[in-house]
């Protein structure tokens, strides 16, 4: 009976442990975002790692490589979702990098189907700059109450959507706004841990 109490005890110990997973969602083509967005999500991505979380990306090019990049240069740990069932198709048909994560998961649904699975794996969604797959990334997150934080003056879809929640009379969600990754993160990661003590499921659920 004690070595199963001190088996327990040690389970939830353990699993108090898990470290929160941030999606940062963004521009596989960079062109149209403002000149400072890589700069902005390779510093998103350090700030991710310097805080212990854990970063997950679309496994793609542009704005989710460079956070990579910051988070494994700071130490990080990186998961990416491709939309490719293969590391060959990730590589040959989708042309997409592996460098910068420590895993790579190929979904085999294409883009939207990763998608799906991208924000749903996620505790929280960042968005920097963006295209229409980004608002795909976004409007998942927010029909699923999810925790998002926009990283403003970035260019494309994050400047949109500050604009785009007043018109669309839905409410204004779970949607922090901010121009400095530091203080988007800091106010995301406290959105995150007020919505697990208020739906009961800070640490382990046994």
């Amino acid at each position: 009976m004690p070595r199963k109490k001190e088996i327990a005890r040690s389970n939830q110990n353990h699993l108090h442990h898990l470290r929160y997973k941030i999606c940062v969602s963004g521009a596989a083509e960079t062109g149209h975002c403002e000149p400072s967005a890589l700069e902005k999500a390779e510093a998103m991505g350090r700030e991710i790692a310097k805080r212990g979380l854990v970063l997950v990306t679309g496994a793609t090019t542009g704005i989710p490589y460079w956070a990579a990049k910051g988070a494994k240069l700071e130490g990080g740990m990186v998961i990416g979702l491709s939309p490719a069932a293969s590391k060959a198709a990730h590589l040959k048909t989708y042309h997409l990098p592996v460098d910068y994560h420590d895993l790579i998961i190929y979904t085999g649904f294409e883009y939207a189907g990763r998608n799906l699975l991208l924000t749903r794996s996620a505790d929280a969604v960042i968005t920097i700059c963006g295209r229409i797959g980004t608002l795909n990334e976004f409007t998942i997150a927010f029909e699923d109450q999810k925790p998002i934080g926009v990283l403003e003056g970035t260019g494309g879809t994050a400047d949109m959507l500050r604009g785009l929640l007043e018109r669309s009379h839905r409410g204004p969600g779970k949607v922090i706004f901010s121009k400095d990754p530091a203080d988007l993160l800091d106010r995301l990661i406290d959105l995150i841990e007020k919505e697990e003590v208020a739906n009961g499921v800070k640490g382990r659920v046994l």
